[in-house]
This record gives structure tokens, sequence and C-alpha cells, in this order.
């Protein structure tokens, strides 16, 4: 038997470590070839390692959340054959683990008498005896297993009322069975109704892998970017009459049609007047790219957080082809297939939550990009207009800008007219 040593190997150009974020294998475990072994994260993309052989998993090297240099041991693997350390050889030690607090000492007992010793080792029949349930103070903290505390969260019990039959009053599962088949009661107490329990606890979820990635993401653009908000109401009734009259009469092989594509038509024609907003600012060297080509980041919410694909080129898509694109990157951002070219580049950002578009929002800006667009939901409402009540189908646009790059003018009348094109549709495809 042999060896075989499985390191990171480069996942990214320019990559130097990488984030472990969940394991697939444990120790003792027999592995086949291209089984998966562990995902890893780069910039925000995680990739699947295989194992190149197969063999038996001997040791591991690192705990979710922990950062992997490009070269160092991931797993260990005992295989048939030489594997690839050489006899002699001592594979790579895994990280020292920080040393735990000693356990406090138990105070000596005196020995028990020898009929003592009897009933201590003698098993416990439940059933046959009524258990001696200790009692508890008003305000005691019950003590249960996490297991137990779970089992009674389901079912609505308070742990409070259970009487508990173990060391120190402990609560079992056998001391929840015994509390639900009398109905209730116990400790003098009626288990409150389970719409109004009392919860105790507290939940600690490290924050690994993507989430970590968005939450450094989200302070460093509050940190770094003076955010200027602003929010107009666009009438969207004209645009809303061409939607689901293009969706309507569509082809077979066209997709069904959502306001992005329309905001982003919108983006694309107003973008040349105000290069400043279609850019990405590098404030540690003090220099504003100015893009020419409108690449535009589209906030997709997934199982595993935020991300936000690119379409690339919104300036040479119509319509259809802009919703063909937004349905295809967010669709890989959601099935985790995303590539780094479809992740990274973008220009201008939207955001959107659909249906949940609320009144007003204020975006965070996708840094280094210096403006992000959040439209609203759209919503039936009376308005004025030529002296008379009407209803008309209204949406709030948020946006936020860079106040460093983006005058407060020039963004309010860079969005009037994003709102100009919006309320009336046809001049969008016109030259």
């Amino acid at each position: 038997m042999g060896k075989y040593v499985f390191k990171l190997p480069d996942v990214g150009e320019g990559t130097a470590e990488a984030e472990i974020v969940a394991w697939h294998v444990k120790v003792g475990d027999t592995i086949h070839e291209d089984q998966n072994m562990v995902d890893v994260m780069t910039d925000k993309a995680t990739v699947e390692m295989t194992s190149p052989v197969s063999g038996k998993v001997i040791a591991l090297h690192g705990e979710p959340g922990a950062m992997a240099a490009v070269g160092s041991a991931l797993v260990e693997l005992e295989v048939e054959g030489a594997g690839n350390v050489k006899a002699g050889a001592s594979a790579p030690a895994p990280k020292a683990e920080a040393p735990k607090p000693a356990a406090p000492k138990a105070e000596a007992k005196p020995e028990p008498k020898k009929e003592e010793a009897k009933l201590a080792t003698a098993p416990t029949i439940h059933a046959a005896a009524k258990p001696a349930f200790a009692t508890r103070a008003e305000g005691d903290k019950p003590l249960a297993s996490p297991a137990v505390r779970q089992r009674a969260r389901e079912m609505g019990i308070e742990l409070q009322f259970v009487p508990g039959s173990g060391p120190a009053g402990r609560i079992g599962h056998e001391d929840l069975d015994a509390y639900i088949q009398s109905g209730g009661k116990g400790l003098g107490a009626r288990a409150p109704h389970a719409a109004y329990v009392q919860r105790d606890g507290v939940d600690e979820v490290k924050v690994i892998g993507l989430r970590r990635k968005i939450a450094e993401s989200m302070q460093n653009s509050k940190r770094r970017i003076p955010h200027f908000a602003y929010v107009e109401e666009i009438d969207m009734t004209e645009l809303e009459s061409l939607r689901a009259h293009l969706n309507k009469t569509k082809r077979a092989d066209q997709p069904k049609l959502n306001v992005l594509p329309f905001i982003m038509r919108a983006l694309v024609k107003v973008l040349p007047q105000y290069p400043q907003i279609n850019a990405r600012f590098d404030d540690d060297a003090g220099v504003v790219h100015r893009y020419h080509a409108v690449h535009i980041g589209i906030a997709t919410q997934t199982a595993n957080g935020l991300i936000v694909p690119v379409v690339k080129h919104a300036e040479a898509r119509d319509v259809w082809d802009s919703a063909l694109e937004v349905s295809r990157v967010s669709t890989a951002a959601r099935e985790n297939k995303a590539g780094k070219d479809e992740l990274t580049g973008s220009t201008i950002t939207i955001t959107s939550l659909g249906t949940l578009g609320g009144v007003a929002t204020t975006p965070v800006i996708n840094y280094p990009e210096v403006g992000i667009i959040g439209p609203n939901a759209i919503i039936e409402r009376p308005v004025v207009r030529d002296g008379a009540i009407v209803i008309r189908k209204m949406m709030n646009l948020s946006s936020s800008f860079d106040h460093r790059v983006v005058d407060g003018y020039h963004a309010a009348e860079f969005i009037q007219k994003i709102k100009a094109l919006l309320e009336h549709p046809a001049t969008l495809f016109m030259d």
C-alpha cells in the first residue's frame, strides 16, 4: 500500500489561496477516482475538487472556513501501489489547533459502600417505577441535550415545565414522553399554547464561503464609498402595455419579457451622455476607468446568497437578446455553474427585488463600480393627469451613486432621462 497526498491546485489565474467551503468525505471513507472530495472557493466561484485516484481517506487538512494555499495538502489517501509519497517521507503535518482549555478537575468523592455500588451499576428501569423528578426553581434554566431541546421546540413544549429525572434534573427523551402522556402537567404548571411558547437558545453560524465573500464586499462598499441615494417615480403604464403586447405576440423561440430588458435598453442609450457613471473607480490609484462598453451586473438571489452575474456588451443587444442573456447568466449563477468571466467585469449593476420591490430601496454599490439602479414594484395607484384622477401603473426607481465620482445634479439628471425613455417606450427603439 502507498500514500497519495492531494494538494490544492491552481484554481484560477493569479490565485494564491482558496477557502475550504465544505467537505464531502471523512477520514475512513473509501473513495473512487473522480469522486468529489471538497468544495473550495476563490473570488465568487465555487470549485469542486475531485480525487484523481481511488483509495481510503486517512487525513483531512483544514476546517470549513479555513484558507488553503495553492500547493498545500488537502487530503491524504491510502492507495494501491506506490502513491505519490516516497517511502520514509513524511506527509505534511496538519495545522496545529489552538490548545483547548483543560477541563476542571472532578472533586474527589468517597468510595461508595457495597450496597450503593450495586445500586449504581444496576440498570434504570423507567417503566417499573416513577422517576424521582428533580425540582427546579422558577427562572432556572432547564438542563437538556441539543437533541432534546430541538424535539421540544418542534413539539411546542417549554422545557421549563418538564420535570427532569437525570442528574441535576437533566431532561431526557423519556421525560418528554412522560410529560406528554401526563397531558402536559409537571412542576405544578400547565404548558402554554404552542403559539406562545417561550423560546431559548442561540444558534452560532460561522460565516464562511460565499456568505463571507458577500459580507466582505458589502463592508468594503460601505466603508470606501460615500453613497448618494436618489429615488424617482416612473409611470410604467405605457411600457407595461407594450410589454404585454410583445409577450402575447412573441415567437415560440423568444423569451418572455419582464421589465429588466427595457431598463437595460434605457441605460445603454443614456450612459454615453454620462460616462462618469458607466465606470469603475480605483480609489487606491486615484483613477476612474470610464468604459465604452456597457457590462451590466444583474444582482441575483441564489440558495448560497447574492451573486452578480454579468451581461456583457448590453449596448449590442436588443430587448429579446438581453432577456435571453439575463436568463442564462442568472440561471448559471443559481446552479453554481457560472464561470469567472460571467461573474466579473460589470460596469454598472441593476438590483431588483421583483414582486417584493417595496416602495423604495437604498441599494449598495457593487464596488468598485460607481452606480447601481434598483427598480421597485410596479403598483397601480391613483395619480393626477390633466386635472383628473386616473389609475396608472407606477414604479419607484431607486439608485445610488459614488459621490466622489458622480455629482448629485448629474445623478438626478441621469435618472430623469431614464424616466423619460421608460415613460415613452417608443423612444427606446429610436436613434
